[in-house]
């Protein structure tokens, strides 16, 4: 391989894995801990990472007894972060069924500003129906609802990033000009969810438009993607699904006009680092030990739309989950989960430590040659271009795959020694947007 990949550092309090929280050497309190996410981004500076990556949801997650359930707001907290790097990006998840598109796309060019470009945007269409209720509302919306919504959120976001052109700000005190108005533009978007006159009341911000991003696998979610996304966070277990979605989603991209290049592909990885193999496999039994199996059991049927009774922790699923139509939740995090279950004959209680690390992300527990070796293989079978990485314990885990697995890739030619870019976009190789509004 010659060409570069991408690596991103999707971050989790104590780590992703669900009882990291509880090892000896955790802070169970880090959720909230400025000191802590600082240290994180310092860290994933330090390998060159592109970007650092919070989630976000406008409901607990989970059960609070037994898993830290609540989180800083994300914008608020990478702008905090921002004064503390130079260089990483810094992508925020934020939810087209929950939010309005005026005040979220001032939230992001305010952040890009900050950062002085580094900003981007994971778009998700919010699958729970605790966050429904959180917003007067008995349940979500239909699945393809919340993505006809998502596409017309996102057009309007994408109209008021540009409606203040490039050069629209003179600051010509001597004339008393500050800004050319033949360059500031109303967007008068009028749909079937919203009505926004604009312009933004933020001018257009280093990087024209924040890093798009997108992490749904579903029909309807590759399809948004092949029209929006600049990078997609994914999750498969094996090399041959992998390889499947990067080939669809490419041709997709191609199909919709767009250049398959600038769509870049990250399967989650979820990787326990030892010096040796065994001391890799203590790391990941250890963490499985420490599971709650009522925790787990109860995310496993919110995921499969199934009351916590249905399932027995020493039996199989139950045979009416392989034919039962499309959930109305997380359609693709259901289908990879049920096949796992399946291909691997795992029983509930099996399935709960297989998804305790990473929630349907492939977990990997070995040497960092082995997760290099790993990283080489998907990347050269065209299966990605870079990996979401998600350290099972932080900031142990991040620290790991900076100190040990990142030296390894860059002998193989695979990754930057340094920053060659200002931006987010300079980072992921995708080029910096004209506003559709210049020259009309």
């Amino acid at each position: 391989m010659t060409r570069q990949l991408h690596f991103n550092a999707f971050l989790m309090d104590s780590g992703h894995h669900e009882a990291a929280w509880r090892l000896p050497e955790s802070d169970p309190f880090a959720n909230t801990d400025l000191r802590h996410w600082t240290n994180l981004a310092q860290i994933a500076e330090r390998g060159a990472f592109d970007s650092i990556f919070l989630a976000d949801g406008p409901a607990l997650w989970g059960n609070a007894k037994h898993r830290p359930g609540g989180a800083l707001e994300p914008t608020v907290l990478l702008t905090a972060l921002a004064v503390a790097t130079s260089h990483i990006g810094l992508i925020a998840t934020a939810s087209t069924t929950y939010n309005h598109p005026y005040n979220l796309a001032r939230r992001f060019a305010s952040l890009d500003h900050i950062s002085g470009g580094r900003a981007g945007w994971n778009i998700v269409t919010t699958a729970t129906k605790a966050a429904a209720q959180n917003f007067g509302l008995d349940d979500n919306p239909s699945h393809r609802e919340r993505y006809r919504r998502a596409a017309e959120f996102t057009d309007i976001s994408i109209a008021l990033w540009d409606s203040w052109e490039d050069g629209a700000e003179i600051g010509d005190k001597a004339a008393g000009v500050y800004a050319d108005e033949d360059r500031i533009h109303p967007i008068d978007y009028e749909g079937e969810y919203f009505r926004v006159r604009g312009p933004l009341n933020v001018p257009r911000s280093p990087q024209g438009r924040p890093l798009l991003v997108q992490a749904g696998s579903s029909e309807d979610g590759r399809e948004f993607a092949s029209r929006y996304a600049e990078a997609v966070f994914t999750a498969q277990q094996t090399l041959a699904d992998a390889r499947e979605f990067y080939a669809d989603m490419k041709a997709r991209a191609r199909r919709n006009g767009r250049d398959p290049d600038q769509i870049k592909i990250l399967p989650g990885l979820v990787p326990a680092i030892g010096s040796t193999e065994a001391e890799a496999r203590a790391i990941e039994a250890e963490l499985e030990q420490l599971i709650i199996p009522g925790y787990g059991l109860a995310q496993l049927a919110k995921v499969l739309e199934l009351p916590a009774s249905a399932l027995s922790l020493d039996g199989h699923l139950p045979e009416s989950v392989y034919s039962r139509p499309p959930v109305e939740g997380a359609q693709s995090r259901y289908q990879l989960i049920v096949e796992l279950a399946r291909r691997d004959n795992l029983t509930v209680r099996q399935l709960i430590g297989r998804l305790g690390g990473g929630r349907g992300h492939r977990t990997f527990a070995g040497t960092p040659e082995q997760v290099a070796d790993t990283i080489e293989e998907w990347a050269s079978a065209g299966a990605a271009d870079g990996f979401n990485v998600m350290p099972p314990a932080l900031p142990s885990g991040l620290e790991s795959f900076v100190d040990h697995v990142i030296p390894l890739l860059r002998k193989r030619g695979l990754f930057r020694e340094e920053y060659t870019g200002a931006t987010l976009r300079d980072h992921y190789g995708v080029p910096r947007p004209s506003s559709q509004f210049a020259n009309t």
